[in-house]
């Protein structure tokens, strides 16, 4: 990414690749590494590999419907990443029943982050697993784009193209079956 492509907001990149594809390259560097973490947590990190190039290839087709009043295309993109990885729900599935057997997490972390969570955590893991598979996919999408990428109420109403009250109704129910889980006392995103 070059210093000019690194000042300009997702919008204008997305409109200047219109005339130069070139430029919807630093979308991809910008964002790239993220979704691919966020579909790797959802059903691993070979799928997540096809996930992020599909994400890319579909955004970079539908660059011309973007809507750029929004500066960030980080909703936008998300939203499309999570509607492929709805194709793989029963493969994310199968993977977290499998989690809440063995208790494994399929995505690695550093060292000592992983053993400091794994200490914190292991008794916890495997029931939470089993909640987020038992989960309308709706209410597990909302819920994971809180917890793990960090999205606002408007974001992820723009990813999922979803009312900003739907929002709020699914990760309240998504909490409440996750709560039930780990005890009231847990922080849930």
């Amino acid at each position: 990414m070059t210093i000019e492509t690194a000042e300009l907001d997702d919008a204008e990149l997305i409109r200047r690749s219109a005339g130069d594809p070139e430029q919807f390259a630093a979308l991809f560097d910008r964002y790239a590494r993220h979704i691919h973490r966020y579909a790797a947590r959802r059903i691993g990190a070979q799928a997540a590999d096809d996930i992020v190039a599909e994400t890319f290839l579909t955004a970079f087709r539908r660059r011309s419907s973007y809507d750029t009043a929004f500066p960030m295309a980080r909703p936008w993109l998300y939203g499309i990443a999570t509607t492929l990885v709805a194709r793989h729900r029963r493969q994310e599935e199968r993977m977290l029943r499998a989690l809440s057997r063995t208790g494994h997490d399929p995505l690695p972390e550093p060292e000592a982050d992983a053993v400091l969570s794994r200490v914190a955590a292991l008794d916890k893991e495997r029931e939470l697993a089993a909640a987020l598979a038992g989960m309308a996919r709706g209410d597990r999408d909302v819920l994971l784009l809180v917890a793990w990428e960090d999205f606002s109420y408007e974001e992820v109403a723009r990813a999922l193209g979803i009312p900003l009250g739907t929002v709020r109704s699914r990760l309240h129910r998504a909490r409440r079956k996750a709560r039930a889980v780990l005890g009231d006392d847990e922080e849930l995103g």
